[in-house]
């Protein structure tokens, strides 16, 4: 059992080599690579979540035997891997923090609604990024800009992981129910707005519900924003607001 979870820890399809790997020599399937299995994969995973996600679904998918995929993969974890940091490429925007005229509290902004947009993009992402080391190329170019950008808030080094895991860990739950949120909205065929005023409606006249959602219709209407994009996009706004304020209070403390 131990030597298992030992092995398990320290999987990855980017430790092992097996990621350079683009088949597995003589016999290939003609028209077929790991870049377009992988792109299919992201693909299928935004179309029918993770949960319905299987390699024969894959090989159906790209009209082969599921013994096909497998000249290009050993396993489905390692293809799911492949999938996560294919969606991390995604990141094309990335600000510089090597630029000195640029304000941290902005590249910090920039990263962290991008890190937010692909989270609600691709609702698969965040179990898988919690499931794998996630060391991927374009995972590792990502975790190493936002590094950089903190380091030139001025917290001191014991700060640093601090800082990034406040900003990082809420976009990465605000981001991932968001994503569940629209996933949800998405499988009963009515518009964000039209299911949040149903739900609303619903659990005013709820005995469990209803005298919290009267306590709450003062701060809805404070909030402000008349679609649920807007809703969402304000109350993220002003979170994240308080966590830049919260590190420039940080700083000044010295």
């Amino acid at each position: 059992m131990a030597e298992t979870a030992r092995g398990a820890a320290h999987h990855s399809v980017w430790l092992d080599g097996k990621a350079r790997r683009r088949g597995r020599g003589g016999g290939q399937p003609s028209g077929l690579d790991r870049d377009r299995i992988t792109e299919v994969t992201v693909r299928l995973l935004d179309a029918e979540g993770l949960a319905k996600f299987s390699m024969r679904r894959l090989a159906a998918e790209l009209n082969v035997t599921a013994m096909s995929v497998y000249w290009y993969v050993d396993t489905k974890d390692d293809l799911l891997e492949l999938a996560l940091d294919t969606a991390f490429g995604e990141l094309t925007e990335l600000p510089d923090p090597a630029d000195e005229d640029a304000d941290w509290r902005d590249q910090l902004r920039a990263l962290a609604t991008q890190y937010r947009e692909l989270l609600v993009r691709h609702p698969w992402l965040s179990p898988l990024a919690g499931r794998y080391l996630n060391i991927g190329p374009n995972s590792v170019v990502f975790s190493r800009t936002v590094q950089r950008v903190v380091l030139r808030t001025g917290l001191p080094a014991h700060g640093i992981t601090g800082a990034i895991s406040a900003v990082f860990q809420f976009v990465y739950g605000y981001g991932t129910i968001e994503g569940h949120f629209f996933a949800r909205v998405a499988d009963t065929g009515l518009s964000p707005d039209e299911y949040f005023r149903q739900a609303i409606t619903a659990t005013a006249g709820a005995p469990q519900t209803a005298e919290i959602i009267e306590e709450s219709k003062n701060l809805m209407a404070a909030r402000g924003g008349d679609t649920v994009e807007e809703m969402m996009s304000r109350d993220f706004t002003f979170a994240l607001d308080l966590l830049v304020a919260g590190i420039e209070a940080m700083v000044r403390r010295g």
